[in-house]
């Protein structure tokens, strides 16, 4: 009678297409990888800390969550790794070590534990990490203040920053094949849009990102942006500066693509990327803060199971009994 094999019912999906958690962050890891050594390369071992530190603290979050819930140990997935980097990516590179430890806690307890794991976190862990800290201590995440004591050798002032204080008249000196190598200051893991747009590109050929997402997200920028500065050029910069400044590719390929806070379906991915280029747009430009792409990311997180609600038609229709 124990031999006798038993009939398991479950519901669907009853196929496994054969990836794996961990497969996917080890990729996107990868992916990130170059834009991050290029943070090391401008900033040096302070950036190469915060990325150490980051990580190695997100992993131990994770590790004693499951030790205080009684879950089996995942941190062989890489997802902590995956938000630990997301992170460090964020932070400028003096940023400081509690700093750190902080944004790490909040985004894998606040960002991801709270909600009951990975899959149930209806926000991108990271964002809200970066988030929290952002409002809390403003200043920590002023590129111009926190890379004060930086020599570099190229325009040294944060793009956007200056685009923010002082128009499109005082972002003139910035050229914009230099800032797409990476010839500009910002957080560890935003600076170098080459290796940004290359790493999503084979993010999106490998299958582990859709491409709708951030084609719509970059669209709803580049559109937002030029009849913005179509209206008022003076006031307003043209779309390529949006375009290689601040987090827009870092937020293209790798934030807003995260997979339990976007949607799934075709048209939701379209309206959900568009919807936050066109709000990191709005924030630069009539809002209060300098970039605005977390935010925007985060704000269409919320938007997402209403958006998720849009799906194709069934095939077929219920038939009536006599």
């Amino acid at each position: 009678m124990s031999d006798r094999k038993k009939l398991i019912v479950s519901h669907a999906p009853f196929l496994h297409s054969g990836s794996k958690i961990s497969t996917r962050s080890y990729h996107i890891m990868l992916a990130a990888l170059p834009a991050v050594l290029h943070g090391f390369y401008l900033y040096g071992i302070p950036a190469v800390g915060v990325v150490a530190l980051s990580i190695s603290s997100a992993i131990i979050w994770e590790y004693l969550i499951n030790r205080l819930t009684g879950k089996p140990t995942t941190i062989g997935d890489g997802n902590a790794a995956l938000i630990g980097m997301m992170l460090a990516m964020l932070f400028p590179a003096t940023t400081p070590w509690w700093t750190v430890i902080t944004g790490t806690f909040v985004a894998m307890v606040v960002g991801k534990h709270i909600y009951g794991g990975i899959g149930g976190n209806p926000f991108n862990p990271a964002l809200i990490g970066i988030a929290i800290l952002t409002l809390s201590w403003k200043n920590l995440f002023n590129i111009d203040y926190a890379l004060l004591n930086y020599d570099f050798g190229f325009q040294a002032a944060y793009p956007l920053a200056a685009l923010k204080h002082g128009g499109p008249a005082a972002v003139d000196s910035f050229n914009l094949f230099n800032l797409f190598i990476g010839q500009q200051t910002g957080s560890i893991g935003s600076a170098f849009g080459l290796a940004l747009l290359l790493g999503g590109i084979y993010l999106i050929v490998m299958g582990f990102i859709r491409w709708e997402i951030p084609v719509s997200f970059l669209a709803g920028l580049l559109i937002t942006s030029f009849l913005f500065h179509l209206s008022d050029s003076a006031r307003f910069a043209g779309p390529m500066f949006h375009l290689l400044t601040g987090n827009t590719l870092l937020g293209a390929f790798f934030l807003t693509t995260e997979d339990s806070s976007s949607p799934v379906n075709f048209v939701s991915m379209l309206i959900y990327g568009t919807g936050a280029g066109v709000m990191i747009i709005l924030i630069r430009n009539i809002g209060g803060h300098v970039d605005g792409a977390v935010f925007a990311i985060l704000l269409m997180n919320l938007a997402n199971p209403l958006l998720d609600k849009i799906r194709p038609k069934a095939l077929g229709k219920v038939g009536s009994h006599a």
